[in-house]
């Protein structure tokens, strides 16, 4: 397998998010990714840069996120970053509890951890939260 990487650097409009899922598409199809977990990745990828765009960047289209796309020897590498404040991922409410079940948000980080196998975060000491997502192949 030939390693591939792909970098992005997207507005801060939720337009992005479209950009960021057709070329995660297209990579996983130059890598003959298995279709059902290519719509786990593509779902993993639209949250992640949906969460920095909206919420990391706050719509400031003076800031960017950047998109990172590896293929390592066993795995599938993805990772956003934005310009934000930075959050604590354990401060996001649980959505499968029942106060939280009708809520019509606050989901995205639930399907990234169901979708993917590893989903980390870490703040930049300049400024922004990353996100690494891996998939297993």
């Amino acid at each position: 397998m030939t390693l591939e990487t792909t970098e992005l650097r997207l507005p801060s409009r939720i337009e992005a998010v479209s950009e960021a899922a057709a070329a995660v598409s297209e990579f996983l199809s130059r890598l003959g990714i298995d279709e059902r977990i290519a719509f786990g990745v593509d779902m993993a990828v639209r949250e992640a840069v949906t969460n920095a765009v909206l919420h990391g960047n706050k719509l400031d289209e003076a800031k960017v996120v950047d998109l990172k796309l590896r293929n390592l020897p066993e795995a599938f590498e993805i990772i956003v970053h934005d310009q934000g404040r930075g959050f604590n991922p354990n401060d996001i409410p649980d959505p499968t509890r029942e106060e939280n079940i009708l809520k019509n948000s606050g989901r995205g980080i639930f399907f990234m951890r169901n979708f993917m196998d590893t989903v980390d975060w870490s703040a930049d000491p300049k400024g922004g939260t990353t996100v690494r997502m891996m998939k297993k192949l």
